[in-house]
C-alpha cells in the first residue's frame, strides 16, 4: 500500500480579479486574466475539475463566461451573495466528493480566510498565484488515464441523467430500467492499472478499506495466481461512466477473502454498488468455499458496511484495527432485472 499527496480533485474559482480582471458589476468590461484559461485547460486536462464561487448576478456572470468561451469548464456554479464556504461546501455536494478535495482561488484574503475556517482542508490559493497552481504537488496526479481526461464530460453527462431523473413520472426502478446500464466485469489487464491505482487514490465514501495500491503493487496482484483483480465498468444511454469499480480477491484453498472493494462514487445512486460483490459471492459459492472480506472503517465509507450487512455479512473476527467479515453462505444474489451485467473471464 501506498501514501501520497492528496490530489485536488476540484479547483473553485472566485471571478472578478481571479478569473478576470476588474469587477464585472461595476465595469461592465472586464478581461480575461492571462494565463488563467490555460491554467483551467491544463488541469482539466489532468482529470481535475472546475467550479465557481463567486459574489456575483448569477445570468450576468453566466454570460460573460459564456461570451469567453469557457463556460463548459465550469461545474455546479455557485453565483449568488452568500458565503463562500457556502458556496464551496455546496459545490463538493453536487459533485458528490470531500470538500477536503478542493482547491479555492481568490484574490481577497478575507474570503480566503472564511473559506479555510470553516472547511480547514480546503487549499485555499491566492489568484496572484493562479499561474503557477498546474506545478503544485497536489494538482499533478501519478497517472493521467482516458477516465480522467474524459471526466468533466462524465460530470456533465451525470448532470443530465440528473435531470431525467427529476423529470422521471414513476418508481426509481422504473427510471434505472430506462437508462439501458450494461455493467461489465473482467480481470484487469495492463492497460486497466493506471486507471485502477486512481481508482484507489481517489475514491473514499464507497471503498471497504481505504487502501491504496501503486500500479506496481496492483500489477503484481494481477500477475499472481493466488489473486484475482477485478475491473468494473458501466455505460447507460447517456453515455459511459468509464472504469467505476475494483475489486481485489486473495484466493485460499477453503475460503477467498476480499481484500479491496470499491466502487467510483459517481455510481452511487445507480444501484450499482452490490453488483460486483454479488458477482463475488456467486463465484466462491460455485468454487466451494468461504467468502470473506475485509472492512477497515473510515470517516466517510459506512455505505460499504452496510452494503455488506446486507449481502449476507457477518463480523467474525478483528486484528489491528480490520475488521473480517464472513458471508453466510445462504443468499446468493442474482443481478438486478434493470442492467445487463457481462462478465468476462
Amino acid at each position: 500500500m501506498t501514501t501520497a499527496v492528496k490530489t485536488v480533485k476540484c479547483v473553485v474559482w472566485d471571478l472578478d480579479n481571479t478569473v478576470w480582471d476588474g469587477v464585472l458589476l461595476e465595469d461592465g468590461e472586464v478581461t480575461l486574466r492571462p494565463g488563467v484559461v490555460d491554467v483551467i485547460r491544463t488541469l482539466d486536462e489532468r482529470g481535475i475539475l472546475h467550479s465557481i464561487a463567486s459574489r456575483n448576478d448569477h445570468e450576468a456572470a453566466l454570460a460573460k463566461l459564456e461570451e469567453f468561451g469557457i463556460a463548459e469548464y465550469f461545474l455546479y456554479p455557485q453565483i449568488n451573495w452568500g458565503n463562500k464556504s457556502d458556496s464551496v461546501k455546496a459545490v463538493a455536494e453536487a459533485i458528490n466528493i470531500g470538500v477536503d478535495t478542493l482547491a479555492f482561488v481568490d484574490d481577497q484574503p478575507f474570503e480566503r480566510d472564511e473559506v479555510s475556517f470553516a472547511h480547514e482542508q480546503v487549499l485555499c490559493i491566492d489568484a496572484l498565484d493562479a499561474e503557477g497552481i498546474p506545478e503544485l504537488p497536489e494538482m499533478r496526479p501519478r497517472f493521467v488515464t482516458a477516465d480522467s481526461r474524459e471526466r468533466r464530460h462524465l460530470y456533465r453527462a451525470d448532470a443530465q441523467r440528473k435531470l431525467a431523473e427529476d423529470d422521471h413520472q414513476g418508481t426509481d426502478e422504473e427510471f434505472l430500467a430506462s437508462l439501458g446500464m450494461r455493467f461489465t466485469i473482467a480481470p484487469a489487464q495492463e492497460r486497466d492499472l493506471q486507471r485502477a491505482e486512481e481508482l484507489t487514490v481517489r475514491t473514499n465514501q464507497l471503498n471497504a478499506t481505504g487502501y491504496t495500491y501503486s500500479y506496481e503493487e496492483l500489477d503484481a496482484f494481477r500477475r499472481s495466481p493466488g489473486h484475482d483483480l477485478l475491473v468494473a465498468g458501466l455505460e447507460d444511454r447517456y453515455g459511459t461512466y468509464g472504469k467505476i469499480g475494483l475489486a481485489l480477491v486473495e484466493r485460499g484453498d477453503d475460503a477467498w477473502t476480499v481484500k479491496l472493494l470499491l466502487m467510483s462514487c459517481r455510481v452511487m445512486s445507480r444501484g450499482v454498488g452490490s453488483v460486483l460483490l454479488g458477482h463475488l459471492i456467486r463465484s466462491a459459492h460455485e468454487a466451494g468455499v468461504k467468502l470473506r472480506a475485509e472492512f477497515v472503517p473510515t470517516s466517510r465509507n459506512r455505505t460499504m458496511y452496510v452494503t455488506y450487512k446486507f449481502s449476507g455479512f457477518t463480523e467474525v473476527a478483528t486484528h489491528d484495527g480490520v475488521s473480517v467479515l464472513e458471508h453466510d453462505g445462504a443468499r446468493v444474489p442474482g443481478f438486478p432485472s434493470y442492467m445487463d451485467v457481462t462478465v468476462e473471464h
